[in-house]
């Protein structure tokens, strides 16, 4: 990559790092404030509905990507007119998507007795999943704007906002729901502020870019018809992608309980924005990936992604064995240990993680290349082996049944078929040196986390001096072992001088 692309990378990953850290630290704040003062059964319902919405968010299942995978071509050539036809498209998409995701949603309400299953009645139920369905909505009002900043590299901008917005919805949020103790109030705040982030965003990416609201010709048929293939292929996918990491709350709402997704949700907060913090490095690459795709460097294509697999191979070693020693002890010191899960569902957790964080490489590939047309109808597969399988699984072995369900679903479908796909059609390679990588990587992870767990075995943890004392020392651990193991690795003198530089 030129050293201006490496620029803007690198100021992308900071920013967004710090963003993100400052936003993890928020929603642990705001999580500890509405499990004491809501309790446990309210926080089921928070876990509920937001992924009854997210399976909905048509906003993240695919126009968005096709959106931004459209606009590089045109960024790199600079060519205003057709960002301008571009932006007009997606606006009148997004118009009718908003329509359309607010008839769904509510016409789900009828059904609501049957996903929530709890011991007790909780009150105006329909009024609060109406207020998290308006919160959903607010993204596509503005969301046609904010692409072309992540397509021109320039979504720090949107992850600075992001945070301020955060910082503030968080911190009016935790005052009205400690002077209040209403958890209407609380969802009225958050919907109000979430409107406020999106549509100050789409100012901002209004005024770097004045022309998208330059009133210009519909593109030709023929153009709109290639985009819309393309969005199809990413619906379809994101869509299927959404039902394998997205079903799970429901399945254990239905199968389990409503409280069980509560205790659930605060492993997978944690979870998840571990994986958010890593994901920043390999997705604000994407947008230079995509400039190499269209300059179609094959060579250089190939050589950037091992440097970014070897990456991934490090950070999962380090995060899976941080993970499975640490969450544990997290949740005893944040919450206490009633809201502590069993060993078995933490080993499906970070199972699940491994392969979440393994595959970014792949997945930053698929978003710079737009591979979906080959890939849609394999993710429909995993969606539908994970389903079957969390049911079987779920009644079998509960929480942790129908969390293996959604790493067999992975293993047995997209996990060996996109790099195969990826390796023959983009890099023009036999795909067995990636099969050997992943199988040498899980061995040494698994070494990692056997040697760092003996170690550390025997050092409990009684408060947050102690627990901060043993995440670092395991911290460090962990990434001397991994280093000593991948020390052979030609790809780790190359990352050495990258840093150097």
């Amino acid at each position: 990559m030129a050293s201006g692309r490496v620029g803007n990378s690198l100021r992308n990953i900071i920013y967004r790092l710090i963003s993100q850290g400052a936003t993890v630290l928020l929603r642990f704040v705001s999580r500890t404030i509405f499990i004491y003062v809501l309790g446990v059964e309210y926080l089921g319902i928070n876990g509920l509905f937001s992924e009854i919405l997210q399976m909905l968010s048509l906003a993240d299942l695919g126009f968005g990507t096709a959106m931004v995978f459209s606009m590089y071509k045109p960024l790199a050539e600079k060519d205003e007119y057709k960002l301008a036809q571009l932006v007009q498209l997606y606006k009148k998409i997004y118009t009718v998507i908003a329509t359309v995701i607010t008839i769904i949603g509510i016409g789900i309400v009828p059904f609501l007795k049957y996903l929530v299953n709890l011991d007790q009645d909780i009150p105006y139920l329909t009024v609060y999943y109406l207020l998290y369905l308006a919160n959903t909505v607010a993204s596509y009002l503005v969301v046609y704007k904010t692409c072309i900043l992540n397509a021109d590299q320039k979504n720090y901008l949107v992850s600075k906002y992001n945070t301020i917005f955060s910082l503030l919805s968080t911190i009016a949020c935790a005052v009205f729901l400690v002077i209040t103790k209403n958890f209407l109030i609380y969802l009225i705040v958050q919907v109000i502020f979430t409107y406020a982030n999106n549509f100050y965003v789409s100012h901002v990416a209004q005024k770097l870019y004045p022309y998208i609201s330059n009133k210009v010709e519909q593109l030709s048929k023929i153009e709109e018809k290639k985009i819309f293939d393309n969005v199809k292929s990413v619906f379809i996918y994101k869509v299927a992608n959404t039902l394998v990491g997205s079903t799970d709350n429901t399945l254990i709402s239905i199968l389990i309980g409503t409280v069980t997704v509560g205790y659930y949700s605060n492993y997978t907060m944690i979870v998840n924005n571990i994986q958010m913090v890593i994901n920043i490095i390999f997705s604000s690459v994407t947008a230079s990936i995509g400039n190499l795709v269209v300059e179609k460097k094959a060579e250089k294509n190939y050589s950037v992604y091992k440097s970014m697999q070897f990456i991934s191979y490090i950070l999962s070693c380090i995060s899976i064995t941080g993970v499975y020693i640490m969450i544990n002890d997290l949740i005893k010191v944040w919450l206490g240990e009633k809201y502590i899960l069993d060993s078995i569902v933490v080993i499906a957790i970070v199972i699940n993680m491994y392969f979440s964080v393994v595959l970014m490489p792949i997945w930053s590939y698929r978003e710079a290349t737009g591979m979906y047309m080959q890939t849609k109808y394999v993710m429909v597969a995993t969606a539908a082996v994970n389903v079957v399988v969390s049911i079987i699984l779920g009644k079998w072995l509960g929480l942790a049944g129908i969390l293996f369900a959604t790493s067999i679903a992975r293993i047995s479908t997209y996990f060996w078929y996109e790099p195969k796909l990826l390796f023959a059609q983009f890099f023009k390679r036999k795909v067995g040196s990636y099969y050997k990588g992943i199988v040498i990587n899980v061995v040494i992870t698994v070494l990692v986390v056997g040697i760092t767990t003996m170690i550390f075995h025997n050092m409990s943890v009684s408060g947050w001096g102690s627990f901060f004392l043993k995440a670092v020392l395991v911290g460090i651990v962990a990434a001397i072992v991994t280093i000593i193991a991948y020390i052979w690795n030609p790809e780790m003198k190359k990352i050495v001088s990258i840093l150097k530089m």
